[in-house]
């Protein structure tokens, strides 16, 4: 996402999150937010002052500064790259975790910190270079990164999040504009977004699986009843036609980002017409699930990147311009509310990115991408660590 836009809430929060959450309750809980008053009682209840990072949370939730763009993190020697965006968690066999972040810069790549089993920091080091804009992504079942290039010849990449192995371009998932990677694993599927207002959706089918060095890479094509025909891209590496124009009849979608896979579904939203849609992948239709054109004051505005919770929360990036920039929240009942705003001049001009939940659930990672501007100019970013009873009841 470029510009004044940004997706703040990554892609990757791995199986450890939502695998038991079925489509259903997925479906029951976005048709609940299509009638939710915004209303200052639901979630997580009214939001604090500002703490010392600027961030305004609920009551019993703390935030900690993780990494600073071009510094060094906490307990490390490693230099922090500037506008962090899409992130992911991953476990590690000691009981910690590595928490994966893209840049989106001209040098692009990303970077990666882990955690001991206390949550303390013990390495920080670089998982991708040579790359630029890195934007959103996902994370794999065999746990490796997908780094999305948003560029219009920009590539996928595929990381390490150890840092053991060099990073692998996959030129067969197509040279575009790349925003985000949703792995269905059911189907042995990878969906992919396309941020222009005439992006496609695609979905990727490996020759073998666990393995995206070959395979099929199509478009989708949407009828009126909502049925989907998926049609395979004649050049994938656009070397004449972006390969968006290439097939005549697909569907495009306004600014497609955010996209996220559960239990058989995959949720797509698009930010310029505030909508959230759902793809049934066994019986291959699409359906709208949350309409925010069609409220006088809708719950959520511009809606980017979604996330679930262990705990059955979606936590949603809301694509506005404000003087404060919030993550929102619906929670299992479907109601709609902030959970969290930076404000402040440490975050003037930022935005929220690369939301994600360690294993446990209980500790949320976060970016303000341009924290700490200097005058006019963009701040270098810093990651944030949210902790606090993400599970708690709701009166």
């Amino acid at each position: 996402m470029a510009g004044t836009r940004r997706e703040f809430i990554g892609l990757g929060v791995g199986a450890v999150v939502v695998g038991g959450l079925g489509a259903a309750f997925w479906d029951e809980l976005f048709g609940a937010a299509r009638s939710a008053a915004s209303s200052p009682r639901s979630g997580f209840g009214p939001r604090r002052a500002a703490d010392e990072h600027g961030l305004m949370l609920p009551e019993g939730f703390r935030s900690r500064l993780i990494a600073r763009g071009d510094e060094a993190v906490p307990g490390t020697s490693y230099s922090w790259h500037r506008a962090s965006d899409g992130a992911a968690c991953f476990s590690t066999p000691d009981g910690g975790w590595i928490l994966v972040s893209n840049s989106e810069t001209q040098d692009g790549g990303a970077s990666a910190i882990r955690f001991d089993a206390d949550g303390e920091i013990g390495d920080a080091y670089r998982v991708l270079g040579g790359t630029e804009h890195n934007c959103s992504g996902g994370a794999t079942p065999w746990e490796t990164w997908l780094s999305c290039e948003e560029f219009d010849d920009g590539y996928v990449w595929e990381c390490d999040p150890w840092g053991r192995r060099a990073a692998v371009k996959l030129p067969a998932l197509g040279r575009f504009k790349h925003e985000a990677a949703a792995v269905d694993p059911g189907e042995r599927r990878v969906y992919l977004t396309e941020d222009l207002i005439d992006g496609r959706l695609y979905r990727f089918t490996p020759a073998r699986w666990g393995d995206l060095s070959e395979g099929l890479l199509e478009l989708a094509s949407v009828e009126r009843s909502g049925r989907v025909t998926w049609r395979a891209v004649p050049d994938p590496s656009a070397a004449h036609v972006p390969t968006r124009y290439q097939l005549r009849g697909s569907t495009p979608f306004r600014r497609a980002e955010g996209l996220w896979y559960a239990s058989g579904t995959v949720y797509l939203s698009t930010t310029a017409d505030r909508r959230v849609h759902a793809y049934d992948v066994a019986r291959q239709r699409i359906r709208l699930v949350y309409d925010g054109l069609s409220f006088d004051d809708p719950p959520l505005l511009g809606v980017d990147q979604l996330t679930g919770s262990k705990h059955g929360d979606v936590f949603v990036c809301e694509d506005v311009i404000s003087t404060e920039i919030d993550i929102g929240v619906i929670d299992k009942r479907g109601r709609v509310s902030k959970f969290l705003s930076a404000t402040g001049p440490d975050h003037r001009r930022s935005e929220l990115t690369g939301v994600t939940f360690d294993p446990s659930g209980s500790r949320m990672y976060f970016a303000s991408q341009r924290a700490f501007p200097d005058g006019f100019m963009p701040g270098p970013g810093a990651v944030y660590e949210i902790t606090g009873p993400f599970g708690r009841a709701r009166s």
